[in-house]
C-alpha cells in the first residue's frame, strides 16, 4: 500500500489539473481532487472534502494539500470526522509544487510523515533559487 493524497482547492479545475500533472510523475499514487463547491462554484465544500478523504482511506495514510485559507479550515474540519486507523496529515505547502513532491515521495514508498515533509520542503522553492545575476 502507499500513502494517498487529497487536494483541496477553491477551484475544481485547479484541483483536477494539479492531480493530472502530478499523476504524470507518480502514476501509482491515489490522488483525489476536492475542488470547488457542490454546485460547481468557486469555494470549498465540506461534503466534497469528506468524500475525498473517505475515497482515499485505506492506504498507509493520507496527506492533504490545500490552496487558500478557507480550504485549510474546511480540510481541518473534515479531518476531524475522518475515520480509519491510518494517519491523515495536513501539509503546509504550495499546492502544485507540494503535490508533485508529495506524489513522487509516495510513489517511492515514503511514509506518510515523509510524504508530508516532501511537500513542505517546497516552501519558498522559486524564491530560494539564485537569480540569474547572482549565479
Amino acid at each position: 500500500m502507499t500513502v494517498r493524497i487529497v487536494v483541496v482547492s477553491h477551484s475544481d479545475k485547479i484541483a483536477d489539473g494539479a492531480v493530472e500533472l502530478a499523476a504524470q510523475m507518480a502514476p501509482d499514487v491515489m490522488m483525489v481532487p476536492a475542488g470547488g463547491t457542490s454546485d460547481g462554484r468557486i469555494g470549498t465544500s465540506m461534503e466534497k472534502v469528506m468524500a475525498a478523504l473517505e475515497s482515499a482511506a485505506g492506504g498507509d495514510g493520507v496527506v492533504v494539500l490545500t490552496d487558500l485559507g478557507s480550504a485549510v479550515m474546511t480540510a481541518e474540519s473534515a479531518m476531524e470526522f475522518a475515520e480509519g486507523n491510518a494517519p491523515v496529515l495536513l501539509a503546509d505547502a504550495p499546492i502544485v509544487e507540494g503535490l508533485v513532491a508529495a506524489a513522487v515521495a509516495a510513489q517511492g514508498g515514503a511514509s506518510v510523515h515523509a510524504v508530508r515533509r516532501a511537500a513542505e520542503a517546497t516552501h519558498g522553492y522559486p524564491a530560494s533559487r539564485p537569480k540569474a545575476e547572482e549565479r
